[in-house]
């Protein structure tokens, strides 16, 4: 369990003043300069050392990610971008950092640029954050006035500036070259890769896109050093976390906790446990909607990191956990976020475009018990056609959750149409 000097968002609740004046008493821009007076080589060192993998979803090494940004500059600029676009369905961590702890994530973005070089930096904002964006643009223009942005930031001899994107509120965006092409003034659609943003990203210059969890906790992993990151979780899943509890739980919350912690443990310690008790826990979503989900039985020994959720063919993802409970009807759960998926598809790939109306018109059978058995073979068919055939990773998004329904609740699929067909109501899905 991570005790409380051991965290490094102190106001994820909003409990203490979002202010300059307020980051400054908790710790935030001591030293900053001293920071980057070690040089690009030493920040990007200690951030491989900290083991600390992306937090936005995909779980690449942090540290890793910014040495492949060029060493020396072909008369390019370099740009850092930070992707805020928080859209995932279930997911709200990186909303309670711009919202409540914003001088984390600006004091992030001027490390981390500068140790790739870059001396301007994008944050893009999902459409729908209207009062982040206030919260962050305030924290900006602070740090502005107070001369830690600008000319010679923070007295570092680095020349830093950065910029506040809104967007309009695509899922696609999320994506990270689909976000490029949005800041560009594009359609928001994702890019074929190579070439990767680090050596053609934003305007074809060298360009490395971070979620705003990964850049917001470098500050203090700089300072405390990363052996101290390191410390936290099993090997190749270090450091803290931000975990959204929600759905059925007592008290659902967004908490800072250690990585490989117990789910268990997770919901009993933060939520107040299960609602109706342990006992009637259904199914869990441990990393937002586009992970596929784990069953009651999986769920008593669950470990919440990158390696273990992949070892049970889901995924740490986000971290949001979505807790459902004996009463939900969970057909109609994943046919909602196939739903989802299938109306944010940018249509680019033809996987993608055909394959999600596909399965969410047979999810729309299944949840009424219309469907034949044998559509459940032919659905998990098609997912794995598109999973793995798109150029982004909205294809496997929509295909994971109706795997992972099909692989631990095929019985209560059958079950829902043989009794459609036998007129028995019981076990037809609620309107």
């Amino acid at each position: 369990m991570l005790t409380d000097q051991d965290r490094i968002f102190t106001n994820l609740y909003g409990m203490h003043e979002r202010t300059l004046a307020g980051a400054k008493k908790r710790g935030h821009w001591d030293g900053t300069a001293a920071l980057i007076s070690n040089g690009r080589d030493w920040i990007i060192d200690e951030m491989k050392k900290s083991g600390l993998r992306g937090r936005g979803g995909a779980g690449f090494p942090t540290g890793l990610k910014w040495s492949f940004m060029p060493k020396e500059s072909d008369g390019r600029p370099h740009y850092l971008v930070v992707n805020a676009d928080e859209s995932e369905p279930g997911t709200c961590k990186d909303r309670e950092i711009m919202r409540h702890d914003p001088h984390t994530l600006v004091e992030g973005c001027l490390l981390a640029s500068f140790a790739m070089q870059a001396h301007t930096a994008y944050i893009y904002i999902r459409g729908e954050y209207i009062r982040e964006r206030e919260a962050l643009q305030a924290a900006i223009d602070e740090a502005y006035e107070a001369g830690l942005l600008g000319r010679n930031a923070a007295g570092s001899g680095w020349d830093f500036d950065l910029y506040l994107s809104h967007g309009a509120g695509a899922y696609i965006c999320g994506e990270e070259t689909a976000l490029l092409e949005s800041l560009e003034g594009k359609k928001g659609m994702p890019r074929l890769k190579p070439p990767f943003p680090a050596g053609a990203g934003l305007y074809g210059c060298p360009s490395t896109v971070n979620n705003v969890e990964s850049i917001a906790v470098v500050p203090t992993i700089l300072r405390r050093g990363g052996d101290w990151f390191a410390s936290f979780g099993r090997p190749n899943n270090a450091g803290t976390k931000i975990f959204a509890i929600s759905g059925h739980v007592n008290h659902p919350c967004v908490v800072e906790e250690t990585m490989s912690i117990g789910l268990k443990d997770l919901l009993e310690k933060h939520c107040g446990g299960v609602r109706g008790g342990w006992g009637n826990l259904k199914a869990v979503i441990p990393g937002g909607s586009s992970v596929p989900l784990l069953p009651a039985d999986l769920c008593d020994d669950a470990i919440m990191d990158f390696d273990w959720l992949r070892e049970q063919k889901s995924g740490l993802g986000t971290a949001a956990v979505i807790v459902m409970d004996q009463s939900t009807d969970v057909i109609k759960a994943i046919w909602r976020l196939a739903k989802f998926y299938k109306h944010e598809s940018c249509g680019q790939c033809t996987p993608c475009r055909e394959g999600t109306g596909w399965m969410m018109r047979v999810m729309d059978r299944m949840v009424t018990g219309e469907a034949e058995v044998e559509e459940i073979d032919m659905l998990f068919d098609v997912t794995k056609q598109v999973e793995g055939h798109t150029i982004c990773a909205l294809g496997d998004a929509a295909a994971w959750p109706i795997q992972g329904l099909i692989r631990h609740f095929r019985g209560e699929i059958e079950d829902r149409i043989k009794a459609r067909k036998t007129g028995r109501p019981s076990a037809v899905a609620a309107e």
